[in-house]
């Protein structure tokens, strides 16, 4: 028989929370390279809020996946063929080929790793998408400066766990919000927040963001939005600086959650409030990489990664992330 590679389709629009039955796990002949193609071994497969997006059927910043086809996603693996110059067998590359354990993927889309420099796993994580969405998100739009006050939600996930820590090597003051008691420890004992809270345990988050926040705030990067955010604009001091990166608590929703109205904080106090996309920096994507190469060869920058072992747990692991499962970036090991 033919060799068989495994692949992930998306089988049906998520109600809420997705469901491992939306995706079907399917078996299809290895595909062969054409010219200006290789043939890639999936090492690791990323998980990420984004992907929540791309599965509702609308159009946002791009295209939705449709029902029947390949899950989108970042990858990590070995070149096994290559009819490509730019690329020869045993290559590790990093690419958007999707939840696919091999494919045939066009190499002017691939980024060529070396292994000798960081761990492959690296390139979806610290040193690829996550990494610079913390850097350019936060340093960009923030502008951060010493002795200011940020805050940062769903500040144990891979991007927010990074920017807590680029804000304390611009001198500022860092609280962190999370969903565990562990997650609360980690942020403060090993990567150096000034104080942390867990959100699910808190039972006013006004009351207790004035408790670690006395100066109000300076800076928000908003993972998480919702209850959390609504309760951070009224603290905000005047000139703060609110960088939006995702609102993960109203993805699963399948109604629209009421919320107070926050325009007029961003006029009294004269709030910068922008929301973005990473590949907006994508030019500029090797400054941050170097940058976070160093900082993590220096020790000021650690990173933790959550990873799941075996392909087929790959929608598995992608609804425990949406869950807050995962501390750090969440891989699957294929």
């Amino acid at each position: 028989m033919a060799p068989v590679a495994r692949q992930f389709k998306l089988a049906a629009r998520p109600v809420g929370m997705p469901k491992e039955s939306d995706f079907s796990l399917e078996e299809i002949p290895v595909p062969a390279p054409a010219d200006g193609q290789v043939l890639v071994k999936t090492s690791y497969l990323s998980v990420d809020p984004y992907m929540r997006g791309r599965i509702t059927g609308v159009r946002s910043y791009a295209d939705p996946v449709n029902i029947g086809d390949v899950m989108v996603g970042g990858a990590v693996g070995q070149v096994v063929e290559s009819h490509h110059s730019g690329f020869a067998a045993g290559d590790f590359v990093l690419g958007y080929w999707g939840w696919q354990e091999q494919a045939a993927v066009d190499g002017k889309t691939l980024l060529k790793l070396n292994p000798n420099l960081a761990p492959i796993s690296t390139a979806l994580g610290v040193l690829g998408m996550p990494g610079m969405t913390a850097y350019f998100g936060f340093l960009e739009i923030c502008k951060p400066q010493p002795g200011e006050v940020v805050v940062v939600s769903g500040a144990a996930g891979a991007v927010g766990s990074l920017v807590g820590q680029i804000a304390k090597i611009k001198g500022c003051r860092v609280v962190g919000i999370a969903g565990t008691d562990e997650k609360v420890h980690w942020l403060v004992n090993d990567l150096g927040f000034d104080a942390a809270f867990n959100y699910k345990t808190a039972t006013d988050y006004t009351a207790k963001l004035k408790e670690v926040c006395p100066s109000g705030i300076d800076c928000y990067f908003d993972n998480v939005g919702g209850a959390i955010t609504d309760s951070v604009f009224p603290l905000l001091n005047v000139f703060g600086r609110v960088s939006v990166c995702g609102q993960i608590s109203m993805y699963n929703l399948e109604k629209p959650e009421p919320g107070p109205r926050l325009l007029p904080y961003t006029l009294v106090k004269q709030l910068k409030v922008e929301g973005f996309i990473v590949t907006r920096w994508q030019s500029r994507w090797g400054e941050g990489i170097a940058q976070m190469a160093q900082w993590l060869k220096e020790g000021k920058i650690q990173h933790r990664e959550d990873i799941v072992e075996g392909f087929e747990n790959t929608a598995k692991a992608f609804i425990g992330m949406l869950q807050g499962e995962n501390t750090g970036k969440m891989l699957v090991k294929v």
